[in-house]
């Protein structure tokens, strides 16, 4: 955890930027299928400016420095019991875990189309489970390790960003309706990442890179965990994405539970 870092270091100064908002919350068939996976109205992506250059090494006292801002404090919400409200207590600390984030194209998910999770036509195979009647091959190997098609997808590619959103999109919230077919998980988690990520292109290889940090982040104050929410919860998530060149970051948050059921 970092501790009382920005009275001693780099400290950094945020904006909030409330007219920059990604398309794929503005898509009302976007905001359709986010609403049968339970997750419309629990699902943001804030964005905002800073004043000094970033750097990978120096994450932690970025984050530190974002949620102890006033311009943040005063526009940052979280999702507690069904309701966005404000944080409630200074912030004491950090946890930032780098998030791998190299991949510009959907080749990463091609090894499920090819090992029996997914049928020609696209359609997910069902399979039986103890606990849950409705059950298919694509979240066994999303959640159980011991699915024969876990590492269907090397664990490296498990940890790029690209697949973490793709996962978490799958898993969806409390009430999540589970579709027949993979094209909308696919689709949905290309435009999500497309909107979040930036990439440059070298002028003489022509090669596209990702530009973008990704970072996991986690705050606490005096009483313990307070962002993204109290209660650990693998489908409750806060990713910090920073464009180094546009000085811009976005927060990319979801508190799990019920989701609105109209838009």
């Amino acid at each position: 955890m970092a501790g009382e870092k920005c009275a001693f270091e780099q400290t950094y100064s945020f904006n909030h930027l409330p007219s920059k908002k990604p398309s794929f919350l503005q898509d009302r068939d976007f905001l359709k299928l986010l609403m049968k996976w339970s997750m419309l109205g629990r699902i943001s992506a804030q964005s905002y400016s800073f004043d000094q250059c970033f750097y990978p090494y120096n994450s932690e006292t970025f984050a530190l420095c974002f949620f102890r801002d006033p311009n943040v404090v005063s526009s940052l919400r979280k999702m507690e019991a069904g309701a966005w409200v404000p944080l409630d207590k200074p912030v004491v600390s950090v946890d930032v875990e780098p998030v791998q984030c190299t991949k510009v194209s959907m080749e990463l998910f091609d090894p499920i189309y090819s090992c029996g999770i997914v049928r020609p036509s696209g359609h997910v195979v069902k399979c039986f489970h103890d606990l849950y009647p409705d059950y298919d091959e694509l979240r066994q190997m999303l959640q159980e390790v011991d699915s024969e098609h876990h590492y269907a997808v090397g664990k490296e590619e498990r940890g790029e960003f690209l697949f973490r959103l793709f996962k978490h999109l799958c898993v969806g919230g409390e009430l999540c309706q589970y579709e027949d077919t993979i094209e909308p998980y696919i689709s949905t988690t290309k435009q999500i990442y497309k909107d979040l990520i930036s990439v440059q292109k070298d002028p003489e290889t022509k090669k596209i890179s990702v530009v973008s940090t990704v970072l996991k982040v986690c705050a606490y104050d005096e009483s313990g965990p307070c962002y993204p929410q109290r209660r650990e919860e693998e489908q409750t998530f806060a990713y910090v994405i920073v464009d180094p060149f546009k000085r811009h970051m976005t927060l990319f948050y979801h508190g799990y539970g019920v989701g609105n059921f109209t838009l």
